[in-house]
């Protein structure tokens, strides 16, 4: 079987849509969301309404917990406060209840899906290091966990005796005595220097687990903002993956 994980789309219909096509040319059976459909992008229904579409597992992130208004908008950046209330403001009722019924963490076959961390998922923990890594190594069974929030592609690997690597490499192949944290990066906020879509395809079949990079119209969703009036900050870093 070959799947998709998809995660941090943030309102950015423009990413969504090419990442979607380019599943479809990849030949996934099924697509995986971890969380965080809208924010910071000015598409947050449509977005919610292809994540509704064409996922099975739905999870939600932080910034759609905000929206939906179960955390304060004050634990956010200011950056990030302004566009949560616009999307507040634009999400429609029936996106909402679509929002709504989004999980906060799933399981499918040997992987566990979640938005941040698999050790107090709702706190929206960072896995930045070895070091949280390794905490976190301890708060799931499965072989692999994937996650997302931090929009960073990278890849944790635990061997039996507790030794971790770190790795940024594009593509790997499963060994079978070792277990892996992965983050898939970001639909549509990228944040490792690279401004293309970035997703997770899975081929269970082989073993091998590798990152796909999407160019998008990046300029359509800028304007889109700025008709929305967002911060130049936030308008500006979509186009330089930071």
């Amino acid at each position: 079987m070959k799947f998709a994980i998809i995660s941090d789309i943030h309102g950015n219909l423009e990413a969504l849509e090419n990442v979607l096509r380019d599943i479809e040319k990849e030949g996934a059976e099924k697509i995986h969301f971890l969380g965080d459909a809208v924010g910071y992008g000015c598409s947050p229904n449509e977005c919610v309404k292809l994540i509704k579409d064409h996922c099975e597992i739905k999870l939600l992130g932080n910034h759609d917990y905000a929206a939906l208004g179960l955390e304060a908008v004050e634990n956010f950046n200011q950056m990030a406060q302004i566009s949560i209330e616009w999307t507040q403001e634009k999400l429609s009722k029936q996106s909402s209840a679509i929002l709504a019924d989004f999980e906060m963490e799933s399981d499918f076959l040997d992987f566990h899906l979640v938005h941040a961390s698999p050790g107090e998922p709702e706190q929206w923990h960072y896995i930045l290091t070895t070091a949280q890594a390794k905490r976190h190594f301890e708060n799931f069974s499965q072989a692999v966990c994937f996650v997302g929030h931090s929009h960073m592609p990278v890849i944790f690997n635990i061997d039996s005796e507790g030794q971790i690597v770190k790795s940024s490499k594009m593509e790997l192949e499963r060994v079978p005595e070792r277990r892996y944290i992965i983050n898939v990066g970001s639909v549509g906020q990228p944040r490792d220097g690279d401004p293309r879509a970035c997703y997770i395809m899975v081929d269970t079949e082989s073993g091998k687990i590798y990152y796909r990079r999407v160019d998008y119209d990046i300029m359509k969703a800028q304007e889109k903002m700025k008709k929305a009036n967002m911060p130049n900050f936030l308008v500006d870093r979509i186009a330089v993956g930071h």
